[in-house]
């Protein structure tokens, strides 16, 4: 298992903290049954508004036409598209579903355990999900470890950038303020690794049998957080 030598650590959550299927099977369902009824009930509000003007103007269609709009957003969820106005809308009804409907955040157990450890180390740690910022923030306040939240220095999603851009990496370690070379990025997804170590970043893949992931050759690959040691060094 590798020891590596950084300040950070910037963590997937969907195969790497926590199973696909949770999100697949839990939390996807539950906020595509609740799409339509909600934008409905909140259309008139700000934060609803500024998620519908930029759902239209990604699927190009009038703003007025709310039923349109809808359809946009059940098109992405039921093709699973990362875009962030579908994303901020999941992240608003997951809240009903974590604070009302008593919904724990998935995490393995290895994760759980590789986060406090790290963090004990004096590692700094940071999400970096497809997710909303304010989905991942429900995610591990109301997570099956109970409240992580305090592990965390922040947390990133797609308005940083896509997740197979290089650009957005670069921009996170610039946001942090520390060289890419100090941060060791964890997913699951060859081709986000595969950009993170282009904007200099050290790298580890989560291959986890019980979620199908293949080891790619090109990057360190463990099943687990089980032995994954880090070990912080302070950044130049």
């Amino acid at each position: 298992m590798p020891t590596l030598a950084a300040s950070v650590a910037l963590l997937d959550i969907e195969g790497t903290l926590g199973s696909i299927a949770f999100v697949r099977d839990v939390l996807f369902p539950f906020a595509r049954e609740r799409m339509s009824g909600y934008v409905m009930a909140h259309a008139d509000e700000p934060e609803m508004q500024t998620i519908l003007d930029e759902a239209a103007r990604e699927a190009q269609l009038d703003r007025n036409d709310l039923g349109a709009i809808i359809d946009a957003l059940h098109h992405w969820s039921d093709n699973d598209v990362k875009i962030t106005p579908l994303k901020a809308l999941q992240g608003h009804i997951w809240l009903e579903g974590f604070t009302s409907s008593g919904i724990r955040g998935h995490l393995y157990d290895d994760a759980i355990d590789a986060l406090r450890r790290f963090h004990g180390s004096g590692v700094r740690l940071y999400i970096y999900s497809s997710g909303s910022v304010p989905a991942q923030k429900l995610l591990f306040g109301h997570s099956v470890g109970g409240d992580l939240l305090p592990l965390f220095d922040g947390f990133y999603d797609t308005t940083i950038g896509g997740k197979r851009e290089a650009q957005s990496y670069e921009r996170i370690a610039r946001e942090i303020g520390v060289p890419a070379q100090s941060i060791v990025f964890f997913s699951d997804v060859a081709l986000e690794l595969d950009a993170a170590s282009s904007a200099g970043m050290q790298t580890v893949q989560l291959a986890r049998p019980q979620d199908g992931t293949q080891a790619a050759a090109n990057h360190t690959s463990v099943p687990s957080f089980a032995g994954v040691e880090i070990v912080a060094k302070r950044a130049p």
